[in-house]
């Protein structure tokens, strides 16, 4: 007898995190799963891997999806115990995500009914439970369907039916499940999810709780978290050489690190001051000049942020790639580490004068003060982008800004108010002022660095944490409160992200931008 070919035998099982070449097969499982229940859309399902990949799963048996579930992390405690599916998933797009929260929700569970008694639902809940104990959770917590009540609603209440399915007296195929895998019923919510039709819309609030959870200090108990600004107004006038612009840079950051500041924001295009001394007056050419000054800049900014510990925001720089000349804004961290930002939206001058190639990508950058992302001037003025670095976690956004007169001062602040006001965010500023009379298109500036933050009662009360005196060289400095603010976005007067009608319209990024 020949030797047998183990691999003809093998059925392959795997589960693993839900990517977005499986939403069609989702979508499809979830008709043979829930026929007659409103089913997911996909921009829900892209929302849910574009702000949590981690905590959606797959069943995969031969290739084939046969089992799914979804989750987001929230803080319990913010929430009604009467809360409703749509309030605790924000209408399914789990834009309420906190990545800084306790526990974990989850919003679905579903298996294939071929491949039911194969034990998915356990592997996908043993795939929840294992993620919990990663992220060092407190628990996981459900709002389960009580399918099997549409057979007792005549007989029994929601709370008698619970008492029968918890005494083993009746069986239900979803909550005798979840007893089954350790999880506790709390209470019993009406009108959780009203196109429910076999639970008459009831649902059992569950809750598993993590044994390993070991507490953070300052974690789910932290009354404050904040982060100090400095926005720089920077003057530009005549230099002779890159060792006097480094004396000012320098200058800047001692300040900014004499307030203790987390962050130091530079403006836009700081380094066209290099012009002054360069020799070329053409434009074309002169810029070309100044990007040969990208390393020497790069090694100055690297130098000044861990000398000084403090996070800089390195204004732009003009960065030549490939032969084409980017308008580039450097992160610059205290911990030495280097991110960049492509500007986006070029301006009609940048264009005219200076040739300047768009970038074609939103950054979000991880900081020892969290998520933050940086809009350079003309970028600030289109509100989707600004949606999109909140949505992936951004709480804080910078704005380096270079403006000739007051009009165009004035769209940048104005639209970076708008941008703090609609996505319950800090939105920062920093600009230059004086003129640099030798140096084509930077004759004259215009600028009044700010701190913006969202307007409500726990905020400044006009919205603006500190504004500069317009048009002299200084620096404004203040702190922000991510902890007020991440309370303002779930419990605020408005909270314009989780209000936001996302079963109307959504944001769609085209994949190759990310």
């Amino acid at each position: 007898m020949p030797k047998l070919d183990l691999h003809h035998f093998e059925k392959k099982m795997e589960i693993r995190n839900i990517q977005l070449s499986d939403i069609d097969a989702i979508l499809e499982l979830q008709e043979v799963c829930f026929p007659g229940m409103d089913p997911w859309k996909r921009e829900q399902l892209e929302s849910h891997l574009a702000i949590f990949p981690e905590g959606q799963f797959c069943v995969t048996y031969e290739g084939q999806i046969i089992g799914s579930c979804s989750s987001l992390i929230i803080n319990f405690d913010e929430y009604d115990n009467e809360h409703t599916w749509e309030e605790i998933t924000d209408n399914g797009y789990i834009t309420n995500h906190d990545p800084e929260g306790g526990n974990l929700y989850g919003i679905e569970v579903m298996v294939h009914p071929d491949f039911r008694r194969m034990k998915i639902g356990r592997r996908l809940y043993e795939a929840r439970k294992n993620l919990v104990r990663r992220l060092n959770l407190k628990s996981i917590v459900i709002g389960g369907r009580i399918p099997g009540y549409s057979n007792y609603k005549d007989k029994l209440t929601p709370y008698q039916y619970m008492e029968e399915v918890v005494e083993r007296n009746i069986y239900d195929p979803v909550l005798t499940f979840q007893l089954m895998n350790g999880f506790t019923v709390k209470r019993i919510n009406a009108a959780y999810l009203p196109d429910d039709k076999d639970s008459a819309a009831y649902a059992t609030l569950m809750e598993w709780n993590n044994v390993d959870y070991k507490r953070t200090p300052g974690r789910i108990y932290q009354t404050s978290l904040p982060v100090r600004i400095c926005a720089i107004q920077y003057e530009m006038r005549k230099i002779s050489s890159f060792a006097d612009f480094a004396h000012q840079v320098e200058f800047f950051t001692d300040v900014a690190a004499d307030y203790r500041a987390d962050f130091a924001v530079f403006p836009e295009l700081l380094t066209t001051q290099l012009m002054s001394f360069i020799e070329d007056k053409s434009p074309s050419a002169a810029v070309r000049h100044l990007a040969t000054f990208t390393e020497d800049y790069i090694e100055l900014f690297n130098n000044l942020s861990v000398k000084y510990n403090v996070n800089i925001v390195g204004g732009s720089h003009f960065v030549e790639e490939e032969g084409h000349i980017y308008n580039v804004a450097y992160l610059f961290r205290r911990d030495g580490t280097i991110d960049k930002q492509y500007k986006i939206h070029i301006t009609p001058n940048e264009r005219k004068w200076w040739g300047i190639s768009p970038g074609n990508q939103v950054r979000i950058f991880d900081t020892d003060r969290g998520k933050v992302a940086i809009l350079i001037c003309y970028d600030i003025q289109f509100p989707e982008l600004a949606r999109y670095a909140v949505d992936q976690g951004a709480n804080i956004i910078f704005s380096p800004f270079c403006t000739d007169d007051r009009q165009g001062y004035l769209r940048v602040r104005y639209c970076s108010q708008a941008r703090a006001v609609e996505n319950q965010i800090f939105t920062v500023i920093a600009g230059t002022v004086g003129n640099l009379p030798s140096v084509e298109n930077m004759d004259i500036q215009y600028g009044q660095s700010g701190i913006f933050s969202p307007s409500d009662y726990s905020f400044p009360r006009d919205g603006i944490v500190g504004e500069a005196s317009p048009n002299i060289e200084t620096v404004v400095v203040g702190d922000v409160d991510l902890e007020i603010l991440r309370r303002g976005r779930n419990m605020g007067t408005v909270t314009q992200l989780k209000d936001r009608r996302s079963d109307l319209f959504t944001l769609r990024i085209d994949e190759k931008m990310k």
